[in-house]
């Protein structure tokens, strides 16, 4: 019995759609493989243009005396930037500006994040007003290091500022910034100032993914205020807590900027950062010790970070 011409042409049509679906799964495949590295090409060619090129340079030039002066000759000199800071004359200034870097930054990430944290959990509360004060608070960040240092060196004018005037009516003066007993200390208020805003927002996130349901069977059970936020808070906020000492520890680890604007390159309240920036782009021109110097940085913020970020992790976990 012959098959029907409609069973022989659905067949054809059958064995066609088979023939073609072996191949699209190939194509598919190809297409897959090949579509998201296309994807992400801007994205990879940005970062080893902008990163990875001049982080790889920043190592090279690190092993020379390149002055960064167009036509002044260098040459290939091993480690000897590195003995110099390690071993050479300067060596008790070198530890001394290491030793304020450490301070600045321990000083800033203790003292951000407990106020950061404060003021997350009061403006948390339904209390009036609250976006007026996140807003006023979080100004600072938006205006960039350059205006906030520009009003609090106006602020510190020791000739008529609104500190010296303040002061004034005590019967005493001030040079402030100009102080070398006070300056460092100034500094590291203004940096305070300047991120509050950024990491209580953290917080802020941090504070409004929490159940309330938690909170109600605290109350409950009878938890106080402080029970409640010891036992509830503090747990469930660990996450932004993690992020916003890293944060705050990397940050101030390479902070120059804000003390350049209010300072200058002064030894006492130079760090790390602000002498890599002196060496490399101010009147020294010694671009080659200056890359030996920050990859020091870079060996010493990454050590500080990965300690800090296992001991939060531990810590995330025990809560």
């Amino acid at each position: 019995m012959s098959a029907s011409p409609g069973v022989t042409l659905g067949a054809g049509r059958a064995a066609r759609k088979t023939s073609a679906g072996n191949l699209n799964p190939f194509a598919s495949s190809r297409r897959g493989r090949i579509l998201p590295w296309l994807g992400i090409a801007p994205g990879l060619l940005l970062f080893v243009v902008f990163s990875l090129v001049p982080a790889v340079t920043v190592i090279f030039l690190s092993f020379t005396d390149i002055s960064g002066i167009p036509g002044v000759p260098w040459r290939w000199i091993g480690l000897d930037n590195y003995t110099r800071f390690f071993v050479s004359g300067s060596t008790t200034a070198n530890f001394a500006i290491v030793s304020r870097t450490l301070i600045f930054a321990f000083s800033v990430t203790i003292i951000l994040n407990a106020l950061a944290l404060v003021f997350a959990v009061l403006l948390n509360n339904r209390i009036r007003g609250a976006n007026i004060y996140r807003a006023i608070i979080f100004m600072p960040v938006v205006l960039g290091v350059t205006v906030v240092g520009l009003i609090w060196s106006l602020i510190f004018n020791p000739t008529g500022g609104p500190a010296a005037s303040l002061w004034g009516l005590f019967g005493s003066s001030s040079a402030f910034l100009g102080d070398p007993r006070l300056a460092f200390s100034l500094i590291i208020f203004v940096q305070i100032w300047m991120s509050l805003g950024y990491s209580m927002m953290i917080y802020h996130a941090g504070l409004m993914a929490i159940p309330s349901d938690l909170y109600e069977a605290a109350i409950v059970d009878g938890a106080t205020v402080i029970q409640r936020f010891r036992h509830v808070t503090i747990p469930m906020i660990a996450s932004s807590t993690t992020v916003n000492v890293l944060i705050s520890i990397v940050g101030s680890l390479q902070t120059y900027q804000i003390i350049f604007v209010l300072t200058g390159d002064r030894p006492t309240t130079s760090v790390l950062a602000m002498q890599i920036f002196s060496l490399g782009f101010g009147g020294s021109s010694e671009q080659g010790y200056a890359a030996a110097i920050s990859m020091i940085q870079f060996v010493l913020i990454s050590a500080i970070t990965l300690v800090a970020l296992r001991y939060l992790r531990k810590k995330e976990t025990q809560l």
